[in-house]
């Protein structure tokens, strides 16, 4: 399938979600946004989430949602990429951006007109110099201990969607103290910084507490 806009459910709510997989996301219970907006959602989730739409560009990746048959009941969008096993039953997009697959989700999110798009995970810095992912140390995935990933191209991708995006309102969610870029400063006029406690206050019971954070073991 070739890259069109996303039509179900979209008028049923101005509010997007979009979930990368860095570890501060570790405080969010995505199950209870389901029914609070659209769910944009990336890579390896799916082993244990049914966003609403999963996005994937990495071959290997790609290939493992394929060999587990998720792509056939669920919306998975990904590049025209030579390595992917098979092109059926995936979306893909046409023509594509080359972005990683958080900053594509961001933007796939704007593109479809939500005004109100919270994203969490996007942690750029790895965890004290290491890895920094929901999933490390699982399969397509580096260890824990490997080096952290250069975040670059992330943080260049999502500022380029929030500047292309000057009439929606992006909302970061992260927690007190994590790192912010310069680039996703104050000077963003249509991008505000919360923490989950503040996500919280507009969007209750989709937060666990520091001392309950959700426990991911896939």
């Amino acid at each position: 399938m070739e890259h069109q806009r996303v039509k179900q459910n979209n008028q049923q709510s101005n509010i997007a979600f979009v979930l990368g997989n860095g570890t501060s996301r570790l405080r969010l219970n995505h199950h209870n946004l389901l029914d609070k907006g659209i769910v944009y959602a990336c890579n390896a989730i799916y082993r244990e989430f049914e966003p609403h739409y999963l996005i994937a560009v990495d071959v290997k990746m790609v290939n493992e949602i394929v060999g587990s048959g998720y792509n056939k009941t669920h919306a998975v969008w990904t590049n025209p990429n030579k390595g992917i096993s098979t092109k059926h039953h995936l979306n893909m997009f046409n023509p594509h951006k080359g972005w990683s697959s958080g900053p594509t989700a961001l933007w796939f999110a704007a593109e479809q007109g939500h005004k109100n798009i919270y994203f969490f995970g996007f942690d750029y810095q790895g965890l004290q110099g290491k890895f920094n992912n929901v999933y490390a140390d699982t399969y397509n995935y580096k260890k824990s201990n490997d080096a952290a990933t250069f975040h670059g191209n992330w943080l260049s991708q999502t500022e380029r969607t929030i500047k292309d995006f000057k009439q929606t309102q992006f909302y970061r969610v992260i927690n007190p103290g994590d790192f912010i870029p310069d680039q996703l400063g104050i000077q963003n006029k249509n991008l505000k910084t919360i923490t989950y406690d503040e996500f919280n206050k507009i969007i209750p019971g989709c937060t666990y507490t520091d001392e309950n954070l959700q426990k991911t073991t896939i």
